[in-house]
């Protein structure tokens, strides 16, 4: 699948608008993100919040996901695990996420988080349930994020 449009994927999702997250590359094969450092994503002592560095992993991880989606399905994160290696208290967090599995019920993506010295802050894995239309003449939902 060709790259896309990073500006619209972003603009799909209105909270990852919110937060700042910006996609800078998207295929089915890779989504690459970022989210700068900025005070008002912190927690005491000037570091960037987990929940700041978990919404641009689900966001890019939500993208992987609908870019691997079979015509007609949707997707929906059903679990996703994170593990914190260290704090980030300027620059940005960048993020890569690639599938483990692209099956026919889930897609399973992992995201490595980055610090702007490319030290890991942080992996997670999702769960994304892929989600077909229901019953017979059902039409398709639109595929959104």
């Amino acid at each position: 699948m060709p790259a896309m449009d990073t500006a619209l994927l972003v603009a799909t999702m209105p909270f990852a608008v919110a937060v700042g997250i910006t996609i800078d590359d998207a295929s089915n094969d890779e989504v690459r993100g970022r989210l700068p450092w900025a005070p008002e994503r912190c927690t005491t002592a000037g570091l960037m919040h987990g929940g700041a560095v978990m919404t641009l992993a689900d966001s890019l991880g939500a993208v992987c996901a609908f870019l691997n989606l079979p015509e007609g399905a949707s997707t929906s994160t059903i679990s996703s695990s994170t593990n914190f290696f260290r704090g980030v208290r300027d620059g940005e967090v960048r993020g890569v996420t690639r599938p483990l599995h692209v099956g026919r019920t889930t897609i399973v993506v992992q995201t490595e988080l980055r610090d702007a010295s490319y030290k890991l802050v942080a992996l997670v894995t999702q769960t994304q349930a892929v989600l077909q239309p229901r019953g017979p003449g059902a039409e398709p939902e639109a595929r959104t994020l």
